[in-house]
């Protein structure tokens, strides 16, 4: 099975705290055997989306549109900016209408993880964008997700807690222990 880690960070450092959280992810998906793919929005040159523009699809959007259809599974993880995921996060994300005109349009039956961190306790909010925005594009929302508060979220040598090693495992296993498939991802 394929997994997407999206990063829908703007860090670039690999010491940042998305990239922190996805060596975490990407070593539990890869110890199962699973095939992963990582979408750093911060490298992707997304541009904004403009529907008047879905006449002239920018290439980086095709290609980011294809990424996120061709994955089974998907984990999208995100800083809690203002309430919310980032604003370049709903900005890619909206670029996936381009597929509404498919015989399987946006990412209908995919099923979506989801993590996202602050500094307070105020992480869920970020999820909870997130996940009307995964209902919207028609993917399923694993009902466990990570709202993480940042100052707990590393020891003092920067390496994850294990108690969010732990959350992160779970969320691993449940995602991919997903038992049940859609015929053609057609219902």
């Amino acid at each position: 099975m394929k997994v997407l880690l999206f990063n829908g960070s703007l860090e670039k450092k690999p010491t940042s705290t998305s990239y922190a959280i996805i060596a975490c992810l990407r070593h539990l998906l890869e110890g199962k055997g699973m095939e992963t793919t990582v979408f750093n929005l911060a490298e992707a040159a997304v541009p904004f989306f403009d529907t008047a523009g879905l006449q002239q699809v920018p290439e980086a959007a095709r290609e980011m549109t294809n990424i996120f259809r061709d994955a089974d599974l998907h984990i999208w993880l995100t800083p809690l900016y203002h309430g919310s995921m980032t604003g370049a996060m709903k900005n890619c994300l909206d670029w996936i209408e381009i597929s509404s005109k498919e015989k399987v349009p946006y990412l209908t039956n995919k099923v979506v993880g989801m993590v996202c961190w602050a500094e307070g306790g105020h992480a869920m909010q970020g999820i909870n964008t997130m996940d009307a925005v995964a209902k919207a594009l028609r993917a399923w929302v694993l009902p466990y997700s990570v709202p993480a508060v940042r100052g707990h979220l590393f020891t003092p040598d920067y390496s994850i807690t294990e108690e969010y090693q732990k959350k992160f495992e779970l969320l691993v296993n449940l995602l991919t222990d997903v038992k049940f498939q859609f015929a053609d991802n057609q219902h």
